[in-house]
């Protein structure tokens, strides 16, 4: 089985890990219909609305 011959730094370790660090936020888009922010190309969670068109009934 292999074995490591030296301990890993903390600095080397730590570069390794970094690009999981500067993972950002997904861009967010406005609805056209009811002004509330959702995530682009997805349908509205407040209104239910998507290209102009209701894709979920709404229950009220």
């Amino acid at each position: 089985m292999a074995v490591p011959k030296r301990k890993t730094s903390k600095a080397r370790r730590d570069k390794r890990r970094a690009p999981n660090m500067k993972m950002t936020l997904p861009g967010l888009s406005v609805c056209p219909k009811c002004q509330e922010v959702k995530l682009p190309h997805r349908v509205c969670p407040n209104c239910n609305y998507y290209d102009g068109k209701e894709v979920i009934a709404s229950e009220a």
